[in-house]
């Protein structure tokens, strides 16, 4: 006869999980001996190697008691009921398996490959790898709020990257991100840009202080913009000085009175 650790080994388990299956009632406790201690035979121990195999298998300890006492057809009923669970689980893990590779591909998580071609290519032109965090971000929350109209856009971002000025703008904002101490020249140079693109814009008749669409999420994309960086707040104060604010969206301010 066996003691506990001994058909515990034999059967390949722990001693703990014996006695959780005791607590359950999946596998019945012994009388105990003379000397006070439960003993295994090997009845015992063939249950408990039942009870492993369908463990292993994934079948839930609550099934289990049911499928030791069925018949043959019962039997079989229930391991394809199993059978089809596993292959669904499969698929999911399957799925997050795929999706856990994309980790290692980094934008490709969570941006369409057009957007990613769009980061790249402001890689190339000089952007630092500061200000594409931020403008991932901005592309993330884009993305999610209007996945398609986004692929709409891309075209015209990257046709916008012709323009030498808007290079130069890419280049002087992550040099102004990257310096540890604030650059006023380039921080001014970067405001007369962007208040030219304004200017431009207004001039064409273009509006660019309603979109029709979700005024309150565009704020949020602003709000993105003053928290990447700390020295956004000057940048909102030199462009002011010129009459714009904004940084989504800008919008020339009201003129003083008198």
């Amino acid at each position: 006869m066996l003691t506990i650790g001994q058909v515990a080994e034999y059967a390949g388990v722990t001693v703990r999980a014996v006695r959780h299956y005791h607590r359950i009632g999946l596998l019945p406790e012994p009388e105990r001996n003379a000397s006070g201690y439960r003993t295994y035979g090997a009845p015992a121990l063939v249950s408990l190697i039942k009870i492993r195999t369908l463990a292993n298998a994934g079948v839930p300890l609550t099934q289990i008691s049911r499928m030791l006492e069925a018949d043959e057809a019962t039997l079989t009923a229930a391991v394809e009921q199993i059978d089809a669970r596993l292959g669904d689980e499969i698929e999911r893990l399957e799925a997050s398996r795929q999706q856990v590779r994309k980790l290692v591909a980094g934008d490709h998580l969570v941006l369409a490959p057009e957007v990613v071609d769009y980061l790249d290519r402001l890689r190339e032109i000089g952007t630092s790898e500061r200000m594409l965090a931020g403008e991932r971000d901005g592309w993330i929350l884009l993305s999610a709020r209007w996945p398609d109209a986004v692929l709409e856009w891309i075209p015209d971002k990257i046709a916008q990257l012709e323009d030498p000025r808007v290079v130069r703008l890419y280049q002087v904002l992550s040099k102004l991100m990257d310096a540890e101490e604030i650059d006023n020249q380039l921080a001014n140079e970067a405001a007369e840009i962007m208040v030219e693109f304004a200017e431009e814009m207004e001039a064409a008749g273009i509006d660019i202080t309603s979109t029709g669409q979700d005024d309150m999420f565009f704020a949020l994309l602003d709000d993105l913009a003053d928290a990447a960086d700390s020295r956004a707040e000057l940048m909102r104060d030199l462009m002011r000085e010129r009459g714009w604010d904004g940084w989504t969206r800008m919008q020339r301010l009201p003129e003083p009175p008198g």
